[in-house]
């Protein structure tokens, strides 16, 4: 599935992940290949990003989730 991270700023990340974990403002959740179509809320916390390449973890101060047609819109806050 394709990921982008997006900041207000800048593109902080974009490019194939095999899954993700959001912060949600309801609980944590992840992401993985072929998810249900969503949107949700996140609070302050971590977004961990998995693939080929390894682990990415980036702190985001709230924002908005969209999983669409295997790809995921991270619409954040600011990455502290």
């Amino acid at each position: 599935m394709f990921i982008e991270i997006i900041t207000p700023d800048k593109k902080v990340f974009a490019g194939e992940a095999t899954s993700a974990s959001f912060p949600g403002t309801q609980g944590s959740f992840q992401i993985l290949n072929h998810h249900a179509p969503l949107v949700s809320t996140m609070g302050k916390g971590e977004v961990i990003v998995e693939s080929k390449e390894g682990q990415k973890t980036y702190i985001v101060d709230g924002g908005v989730v969209e999983v669409l047609n295997n790809k995921i819109l991270v619409l954040a806050e600011a990455i502290l």
